[in-house]
């Protein structure tokens, strides 16, 4: 039996002529943390209407717990919701937010205070049961709207941007609650987000999505080591993307004629001749004052920036081009204007067919 406890199969949805969603197919794990990320505008939150039955798939197949859901209403499936806006009841006190959905289902009311408790202290907010949203923090709305959508025990829990109304430092500390949460519990989460690095940060998963479709499904470590389209390439973390030609061939180390000069990558499946992208992160290239064996490729250096975890560097290279690499601290050894040789290690780049 499969662990797939969401399926969406040939998912597409069109708005008159305009196909957000197109041909989506994608399996969603019991306990997962997924994240669908991408521009706006790419489909991530329509598709995560259509799971929810808040907009109705144009066509394909929708399936929670292998069961067809797309004709049922948003509350017969066995999702919740939480938006970026926190859509709280602003007349009712934390309590009555939370007990809100059980209060309709006509629960007891000593089983409604003991849920509403439990979620409470999951949420460590103790204590704050009767206060009004307007005398709560974006931190603390946001986790009443967890609570809320959590008291019902879904089975699939789906985040719309919901750190995205918060400051800089309360989002990164809500990342780290709602990763804790979510393994402490054990409920699978589609997460929808724009902002990489709270994607890298908190998936099991991660879905890349461009103009309604998905370009790539790994982890976060594949996805940013081995991305296999260039769109993929230059949306995750900085990337420096060369466009050339296989030279050479060897043990599936490419030697690759750009523009800008010579350059190594690793890749398997291309053949001498071919056009392709070679992605390197700035992180991973080096340079020197001397000539590098296989490498030909030089350039001035035109700044140095510093940015508080390391010192970033741009090079200018012979075809106008510019490439940027980072280090923790500066090369005292180097300086602006100077002339230097550019190099890595070709296991580190990445060879990209320009057609998949």
């Amino acid at each position: 039996m499969s662990d797939s406890i969401v399926t969406l199969i040939d998912v597409e949805k069109s708005f008159g002529k305009n196909k957000v969603v197109q041909k989506m197919n994608i399996e969603i794990k019991q306990g997962e943390f997924l994240t669908l990320l991408g521009p706006s505008g790419c489909g991530k939150t329509t598709t995560l209407r259509m799971i929810a039955g808040f907009e109705e798939a144009t066509s394909g197949i929708i399936m929670v717990q292998g069961e067809r859901v797309e004709d049922k209403e948003p509350f017969e499936r066995d999702v919740n919701t939480v938006f970026q806006n926190y859509a709280l009841f602003p007349h009712m006190n934390v309590f009555d937010n939370i007990a809100y959905s059980l209060k309709i289902k006509k629960k007891p009311r000593d089983e409604i205070a003991k849920k509403v408790k439990e979620m409470l202290e999951l949420v460590q907010l103790n204590g704050y049961e009767y206060r009004k949203p307007d005398a709560l923090s974006g931190g603390q709305k946001q986790r009443v709207a967890i609570a809320r959508a959590l008291v019902n025990n879904p089975k699939v829990l789906l985040l719309d941007e919901p750190l995205g109304a918060l400051d800089l430092k309360l989002r990164k500390q809500m990342q780290v609650e709602l990763k804790r949460l979510q393994k402490k519990l054990g409920i699978t989460f589609i997460y929808v987000t724009h902002d990489q690095e709270e994607a890298l940060t908190m998936s099991d998963r991660i879905a890349i999505m461009n103009q309604g479709i998905i370009e790539q499904i790994d982890s976060p470590k594949e996805i940013y080591e081995h991305p296999v389209t260039k769109f993929v390439a230059g949306f995750i973390g900085e990337s420096n993307i060369f466009n050339g030609k296989v030279i050479d061939l060897s043990n599936e180390i490419l030697t690759v004629e750009t523009s800008s000069g010579i350059i190594k990558a690793k890749g398997k499946g291309f053949e001498i001749g071919e056009s392709i992208y070679v992605s390197i992160r700035p992180e991973y290239i080096k340079v020197s004052k001397v000539i590098i064996d296989g490498f030909d490729l030089k350039g001035k250096i035109k700044d140095f920036i510093y940015m508080g975890t390391v010192v970033k560097t741009s090079v200018d290279l012979k075809d106008h081009s510019e490439i940027k690499y980072s280090r923790f601290e500066k090369d005292d050894e180097l300086c602006e204007g100077d002339i230097v040789n550019i190099f890595w290690n070709p296991e580190k780049a990445v060879a990209i067919k320009t057609q998949i």
